[in-house]
């Protein structure tokens, strides 16, 4: 029995990947611009001697990279997940990013294995787009998690706020300053648009529209109703928190739930990839008799096929929306 160590090399070279994208970031933007969960990075901007009106404008064009008109499919999907993660890098530079980082795959592999051209350029291509598309994707589901975590929170200190005689805006502004990041400097970027004279269902409306989180499209609509209509606010965003909070629990008792049936449809996704991979690790000529026939190719891609349409398959059944 021959062991290699290519899939080692494999792994290896996209635990790397995945390392020089973060540290190409944090190198360009530095600590602050990951939003950690201590840190309010609007509060902090303001502490070192900024003034709101320069850190709104600052906080609004960072927001804005997100914004263009191109409609490509791979482009606009990378777009929509750095828009809801709030990535610094914009959707050209990440693109050209995955560009970068699959020629680095491809020297890597190309010093580190003695596989085909034709399976190195594939496998740089997977590396390079594959572990972008890995990170901004992580990147967006935790930003979203914590923000939808964080509302009913931030929704009760409002209610409080407004009980008390302050007006919607300086309740936002309190909320901003007790909620860590990411939701914290959000409120606070709505709370000086308040202040600048925007409208509070609209500004709320299109940040619930960029994170695409309906509880923040209750909010807005409660908001608005109430600013046309008129109402005791404080009840209603009362009754609000409620809601969230109901749909918060149902949804993680959903996810608990059908854990079981998430995890086994990963498995038998990940299966017949990882069968594969332990027998060209054990017996890299297994498929040497074969190889050269006609037929290899053409049953290979069929069987790549299938396999990709199990995973999307085995994901549409286990992924239960309620």
């Amino acid at each position: 029995m021959e062991l290699t160590l290519s899939p080692l090399i494999y792994l290896a070279i996209f635990g790397a990947v995945l390392m020089l994208i973060q540290g190409i970031y944090l190198l360009a933007f530095g600590k602050s611009i990951e939003h950690s969960s201590k840190l309010n990075r609007r509060l902090d901007l303001i502490a070192k001697g900024r003034v709101k009106k320069e850190v709104m404008e600052q906080l609004r064009k960072e927001r804005s990279l997100h914004g263009s008109n191109v409609t490509l499919p791979f482009y606009g999907l990378i777009e929509d997940r750095a828009r809801k993660g709030n990535i610094a890098f914009s959707a050209r530079s990440l693109v050209l990013l995955m560009i970068g980082l699959s020629l680095f795959s491809y020297v890597m592999l190309t010093l580190a294995t003695e596989t085909e051209i034709i399976m190195r350029i594939g496998a740089a291509c997977a590396f390079g787009f594959g572990g972008v598309f890995f990170w901004v994707s992580s990147k967006a589901k935790k930003r979203v998690d914590a923000i939808e975590e964080q509302l009913p929170e931030a929704i009760d200190l409002m209610v409080r706020s407004l009980r008390v005689g302050h007006p919607f805006g300086a309740s936002l502004s309190i909320a901003a300053e007790e909620v860590a990041d990411p939701l914290g400097t959000e409120l606070g970027l709505i709370a000086d648009e308040i202040a600048y004279g925007r409208d509070a269902g609209e500004a709320i409306g299109e940040f619930a529209g960029r994170v695409e989180l309906q509880d923040l499209r209750f909010l807005s609509v409660a908001v608005t109703i109430q600013q046309k209509s008129g109402g005791n606010l404080a009840e209603i965003l009362d009754g609000l928190s409620k809601v969230v909070r109901a749909r918060f629990k149902l949804f993680r008792r959903v996810r608990a739930i059908t854990a079981e049936a998430k995890w086994s449809g990963m498995f038998l996704s990940g299966f017949p990839i990882a069968a594969m991979v332990m027998i060209q690790a054990i017996k890299p000529d297994y498929y040497d008799d074969v190889k050269e026939t006609p037929l290899f190719m053409p049953l290979a891609i069929v069987v790549c096929v299938f396999l990709i349409v199990n995973i999307l398959y085995m994901r549409k059944m286990t992924n239960i929306k309620v």
